[in-house]
């Protein structure tokens, strides 16, 4: 049994128009300081919106690589793209310059004329197999050195996740910490004729795959900790069913089928149990089963109250979920072993869908303020929220698997879309097909490959 705000969203998407499949356009729709929600009224707790400037950018050159539209994927408008919008990049216009390719090649001058700190540059060479060697150097336009080069070979059909991988790498050398752009996301989508398919894309929409395509909902998807299956909720039994399915094989297997109602699954950090919420002995419990569907679940906690929406910390040693047991939907932690659920959150009178930050230091959950359901966070030692959303109809969010970014579902127009906010509020971004409406996002890992 879902919680009264999943089942909400459930019937808003499903009373959704039929839409047309198309591929995810992202638009960057906020760089600075979000805005303030209208006035409160009295029955609501208040908003502690996010007002942060513009943090400090980056200034980045990417020269057109030589040769770059052999492969037919031209990759330095994808690796610009990447890192602008992350927010943290300024790029530089690299019209009217000559061809820069090779180190020895650079006018640091003309380039420092220019703003740019950092200057990117590479080559693409077909090799005799049809493959295709993607060279490229990160150049401190400063000093005049290099800080970082590497070579990749590729098919063509890989030539796009090279350009993100370029991204990631740039965004390691200069920010300290991992890129997120070559990881993947999925998503569900309403399909005309009244059919949800449930898709990985790449983080930036392109590239999108159909996973499973159904007659009945599809919802709360969710990566494994490797990368290569998904967990989800489908309703083709005409009772919700937890699978797990094969990214690369496309096998799956239902391995949560009891009486009753059986959902929001949730991996455990070694990829071996997950935490879902069954009926099949009353009420809305928690439960923890293996990935592989043998053996029994283990109750996780009893209780007469609605316990749903589990989410395991970053070490496995605990689980966040909500709960209505003090009256109202709040966030609560207990054990993996089971115990006392302690109450986290404490703010206003309606919090949910708690998930961990990758570091684990705080959460994203849905928080209602001024009448709205948006995305906040919370740090646990000093238990401050802040909002960071200012939609009316925000669900699911999912943390980026670097920390940076905040994925989640709202609704504009009636039509259901992405959206992303970056942890700490400065960015913002939209994502929306020409004719699609979707929804239930999911950010998958960093595979090292």
């Amino acid at each position: 049994m879902q919680s009264i705000y999943k089942y909400l969203f459930y019937l808003c998407f499903l009373c959704a128009s039929s839409v047309a499949y198309a591929q995810i356009r992202i638009e960057v729709i906020g760089g600075g300081a979000t805005q303030r929600p209208p006035p409160l009224s009295a029955s609501d707790h208040p908003c502690n919106y996010s007002t942060a400037g513009n943090a400090n950018q980056i200034p980045l050159a990417i020269a057109p690589f030589r040769d770059e539209s052999a492969g037919k994927q031209s990759l330095t408008p994808v690796i610009a793209a990447d890192l602008t919008r992350s927010g943290l990049f300024r790029t530089i216009d690299t019209a009217g310059a000559k061809p820069q390719h090779e180190p020895d090649q650079i006018d640091y001058a003309y380039w420092r004329a220019r703003g740019a700190d950092t200057v990117v540059i590479g080559a693409v060479v077909p090799t005799s197999d049809g493959r295709y060697e993607v060279r490229f150097r990160l150049m401190d336009a400063v000093r005049q050195t290099q800080i970082a080069g590497f070579s990749y070979v590729a098919a063509a059909g890989q030539l796009r996740l090279t350009a993100h991988k370029i991204a990631d790498v740039i965004y390691e050398k200069l920010i300290g910490e991992p890129g997120a752009f070559s990881t993947r996301i999925a998503y569900v989508v309403r399909l005309p004729g009244k059919r949800f398919a449930l898709h990985v894309a790449d983080a930036d929409g392109a590239a999108p795959q159909t996973i499973l395509s159904s007659n009945e909902p599809i919802i709360s998807p969710k990566w494994s900790p490797d990368g290569t299956r998904l967990a989800y909720v489908s309703f083709e039994q005409r009772k919700p069913v937890v699978y797990v399915q094969s990214i690369v094989t496309g096998q799956r297997q239902a391995v949560a089928n009891f009486f009753g109602s059986n959902s929001a699954p949730a991996w455990s950090p070694d990829g071996r149990r997950l935490a879902v919420v069954l009926s099949k002995d009353g009420g809305s419990q928690m439960n923890l089963i293996n990935a592989d569907g043998s053996g029994q679940p283990q109750r996780l906690a009893s209780s007469s109250s609605i316990d749903t929406e589990p989410n395991f910390s970053p070490d496995g040693s605990s689980i966040l979920f909500t709960s209505d047991r003090g009256g109202t939907p709040q966030i609560y932690r207990i054990s993996v072993s089971g115990g006392q659920p302690q109450r986290v959150t404490f703010d206003g009178a309606y919090n949910v869908s708690a998930r961990h930050s990758p570091d684990g230091k705080s959460f994203s959950f849905i928080h209602r303020c001024s009448g709205r359901f948006a995305v906040a966070v919370q740090d646990f030692s000093t238990r401050q929220v802040q909002v960071l959303s200012d939609g009316g109809v925000d669900e699911s969010p999912a943390f980026a698997p670097n920390g940076r970014m905040i994925l989640y579902a709202s609704v504009i127009g009636g039509r259901g879309i992405l959206a992303a906010v970056s942890s700490d509020g400065r960015v913002k971004q939209r994502f929306t097909e020409d004719a699609g409406d979707i929804r239930e996002p999911a950010w998958g890992p960093i595979v090292s490959k």
